[in-house]
């Protein structure tokens, strides 16, 4: 039986103890639309309804106080357990080499989980010029995106991802909607680096005699999120990092239509370093972290 994501939990629960949904918002520094979406994606892994409306709010279900009730008793058993294990001897300092849409997307909201496991450890994250780069010397590890091609290195697959167009609202009520692939043309097309991905999208959709080559091209991830954010385009993205801006309804996804990335994720590091034990416990957090955040590829 699949286990629900322990941020899904954290928010049934702090809605039970707060018994709104704006107060558990403000508990886990989340918008109410993802604690919101958080609930709806639980009841969904559960298949059975955690919440009814009463007038103009919402409350649990009897069911869903009794399953409430439960996961309190687990998240505080888990609580003790990190309390145990934090003088289990990993320390020092790591640092962290982390392509940028990466570490401020996924890896920067998920972070002070790891510090919470693991207090002695200083960790630093640092971002390379290029996305595939695993050169940098004062790197203890490296999360790379690329082909998984790094010779005499110790070398783990994180996830795949797949891409899809992503718009702001604002944008798609502007220019009316995108009723057919071709559509997007009328927007500025937002590219990272070049126009590989909006070219294999756009052959995938069969549009005919496409102009890849104008739109705005940016060198960073974090750049063409905010420019789509902003209305100033569309962007190719993958739902791992633009998984926030989706549920908080920043971006939407106007097709079905997704292209599989011939590159994904990579946990890369010297043969040397890879039984250093905070990075076993680093790649085992991260790990276990995808697992709770990833879905399935568009």
């Amino acid at each position: 039986m699949r286990i629900p994501s322990t941020q899904a939990l954290r928010a049934l629960d702090s809605f039970a103890r707060h018994g709104s949904v704006w107060r558990a918002a403000d508990e886990l520094h989340l918008t109410r639309s993802a604690v919101s979406h958080q609930l709806r994606l639980l009841e969904r892994d559960l298949g059975f309804d955690l919440l009814e409306r009463i007038g103009k709010g919402v409350a649990l279900t009897p069911r869903g106080q009794r399953y409430a009730s439960d996961v309190r008793k687990a998240l505080t058993v888990l609580g003790d357990a990190v309390t145990r294990q934090a003088g289990t001897g990993v320390g020092g300092s790591f640092s962290v080499s982390c392509t940028p849409g990466f570490a401020s997307l996924f890896l920067c909201t998920h972070i002070g989980e790891f510090r919470q496991m693991y207090p002695d450890v200083a960790l630093r994250i640092l971002t390379p010029r290029r996305l595939d780069d695993v050169s940098n010397a004062e790197a203890d590890a490296f999360i790379a995106f690329g082909v998984g091609n790094w010779p005499n290195r110790a070398v783990e697959l994180l996830c795949e991802i797949s891409f899809t167009p992503l718009c702001s609202p604002t944008l798609l009520n502007k220019v009316g909607g995108f009723s057919k692939p071709a559509d997007v043309l009328r927007a500025n097309l937002l590219h990272l680096g070049d126009t590989e991905d909006w070219a294999r999208w756009l052959a995938l959709s069969k549009v005919e005699n496409p102009d890849t080559e104008g739109g705005i091209f940016f060198s960073d991830m974090n750049l063409v999120f905010s420019a789509a954010i902003a209305g100033q385009g569309i962007a190719m993205g993958d739902e791992l990092t633009s998984r926030r801006a989706l549920s908080e309804g920043r971006l939407v996804r106007p097709f079905d239509i997704a292209i599989k990335s011939p590159r994904s994720y990579f946990l890369v590091s010297e043969h040397a370093k890879a039984a250093h034990p905070v990075l076993e416990a680093f790649a085992g957090w991260l790990r276990s972290t995808l697992s709770e955040n990833q879905v399935s590829p568009y």
